[in-house]
């Protein structure tokens, strides 16, 4: 019988996981189906599985074995592959079982391992990825008709039942020892810090006092009391259990909206990017970093064209325009953000034509009812939600010859400040028409924040006049001075001073201190209603990132470093 026990001590191994914190690697988010190491991805007709099998030799980086299923980052960067591929190239699939393809085991949580040898900015990213894909799960069941079961087929501990929290289903196997918990408070001295808590309450109703109980025992829960506490939503003995999964997956798959057989989904074939020094240029997006100052700045290119026809853009595939500079911004922001540490400025530019942007927004408006379009506005979504949670101070650029109007003009708005240049670059050589901001349905509904408003209703929160009269603004061609009047834009300074201002507010900026800005800029980007989201992003997250710096978790003698030696942890009983 594989008990919780068993799983944390052969996780652990023999030896302490005492090392001192390791360099991190250059990380790709690069994989597809044949090159999963942890996962492998079935279809058979409406319904795909998603079998989790992790080699135990296959850690990203060396230093660890991956026991017990047990995960860390290289297995949930192919998690994310697995579930984009599920929404764009298999339309026919209309419900997702989740399930362990080891005995009596579904999975055991992040490698403790791992995180007790991992720099503090390694475990941080690492939680923030895992949460951004846990919620891509349940946005796939929310607005892809897309649900998730997880058939957990042996005991799910810490972030293995995080894992089945994302889905909208859970069936835990009755077989006398599979349970479910999260024993991150009981045995490690942090927290559940994918989603646990917030999901466990908000989620799925579990009373307060309960959840509780349940979050500080750490052999977990099984069988009947784990439904009574809304803990899963059913038990099924060994016998039954693949025909309980295999009846939820096809009601599940009854209600779903997708278009189901006979549908063409679009391959998503690898990304291509070429880097040359400190510039890596994508067909549509553009990074360039300058070491010297702190800065990344990332330009995004707008459309050149418009589909002339549903048919033409199904035809485009990845190549068509959305899909392919979503695909290549979602990519630059992952990898600077887990390579390029150093890089605490980001500043976001466009370059293209208003006409045409806006003109792409109002095809996909006029063909949201097809599956692609769907997953188009929502691959966006996602991607400048990741900005949102990105920690970087974060400038928009708006100067002549950019296209910040419609759904790139988002991009602006997510931005911390954003300044946009008065009149025209003077000593240009062909100088270009001032710049114009331009909003349309995109800015006041389709892409909302982790909140549920939408960055205008976040912007305006205090003055219901002031976002009344922007969105009154939708369709207009906004100057400097009409974006400012608005409260669209920071500043507009004119060409005599845009330089110097930009040049003192990056150097203002890099004089401040990282940790300062990241906790100030996460703070003020959420105002308003709280929602489980913000919740994970904000309040869960930020007090794990606190957690794992104490003493209690990640000293000496604190909780992660003692963690499989037989040895209980030397906590300071202070309270802080």
């Amino acid at each position: 019988m594989t008990t919780l026990e068993d799983a944390r001590q052969a996780d652990a191994g023999t030896e302490a996981a005492a090392a001192a914190p390791q360099p991190a690697p250059t990380v790709s988010f690069d994989t597809s189906p044949e090159a999963y190491k942890h996962w492998s991805l079935s279809v058979d007709g409406e319904i795909a599985t998603l079998l989790l099998n992790v080699a135990e030799d296959g850690g990203i980086v060396p230093g660890y074995e991956l026991k017990m299923n047990s995960y860390d980052l290289g297995v949930d960067i192919e998690l994310h592959d697995a579930v984009q591929r599920l929404r764009f190239e298999h339309p026919e699939v209309k419900a997702v079982v989740v399930t362990s393809g080891k005995d009596r085991m579904f999975c055991a949580g992040a490698n403790i391992k791992m995180l007790a040898a991992s720099s503090h900015s390694w475990k941080v990213n690492f939680c923030k990825f895992t949460n951004e894909t846990r919620n891509g799960i349940e946005d796939a069941t929310a607005n892809s008709g897309l649900p998730f079961i997880a058939a957990v087929n042996g005991t799910a501990a810490g972030g293995g039942y995080e894992l089945a929290l994302a889905c909208e289903e859970i069936v835990l196997i009755d077989d006398s020892s599979s349970a479910v918990s999260l024993p991150e408070v009981p045995l490690l001295g942090v927290l559940p810090g994918t989603g646990g808590l917030t999901r466990v309450v908000d989620k799925r109703g579990v009373r307060r006092d309960l959840a509780d109980i349940f979050s500080t025992t750490a052999e977990g829960v099984r069988g009947d009391r784990a439904v009574q506490w809304r803990l899963v939503d059913a038990v099924s003995k060994a016998s039954d259990f693949p025909a309980e999964i295999a009846s939820r997956a096809t009601a599940a798959a009854a209600t779903s909206s997708r278009p189901g057989a006979g549908a063409r989904g679009v391959a998503l074939t690898p990304l291509q990017r070429e880097v040359d020094g400190d510039t890596t240029r994508y067909q549509h997006v553009r990074v360039v970093l300058d070491r010297a100052a702190g800065t990344a700045t990332i330009t995004v290119l707008g459309p050149t064209g418009v589909p002339s026809s549903i048919e033409e853009l199904h035809e485009q595939g990845d190549q068509g325009w959305l899909l392919a500079a979503t695909r290549e911004l979602d990519d630059a922001i992952l990898r600077l953000r887990t390579n390029e540490l150093g890089l605490g400025t980001w500043l976001l530019r466009t370059e293209g034509d208003v006409e045409t942007a806006i003109a792409m927004d109002q095809f996909l408006l006029d063909h949201r009812d097809d599956w692609l379009v769907n997953e188009l506005i929502g691959f966006f979504k996602r991607t400048v939600k990741r900005l949102d949670t990105t920690s970087r101070s974060l400038f928009a650029l708006i100067e002549p010859g950019s296209c910040f109007a419609g759904a790139l003009a988002e991009i602006a708005f997510a931005a911390d400040r954003s300044f946009m240049l008065e009149g025209q670059f003077e000593d240009d050589d062909e100088p270009k028409p001032p710049a114009v901001l331009r909003l349309d349905e995109f800015n006041t509904g389709l892409l909302p924040m982790g909140n549920d408003l939408t960055r205008l209703q976040v912007r305006f929160l205090g003055s219901a006049a002031e976002l009344a009269a922007a969105e009154a603004a939708v369709g207009r061609d906004l100057l400097a001075a009409d974006a400012l009047e608005l409260g669209l834009v920071t500043g507009t300074p004119d060409d005599i001073d845009w330089e110097d201002e930009v040049r003192l507010l990056l150097e203002e900026r890099a004089s401040f201190s990282p940790d300062a800005l990241t906790g100030m800029e996460a703070n003020l980007r959420f105002a308003g209603q709280e929602t489980p989201e913000t919740k994970v992003f904000g309040r869960l997250t930020a007090w794990q990132n606190w957690i794992f710096q104490r003493p209690n978790a990640a000293g000496p003698e604190g909780a992660l470093r003692r963690y499989g030696t037989g040895q209980r942890a030397d906590y300071d009983r202070k309270r802080v």
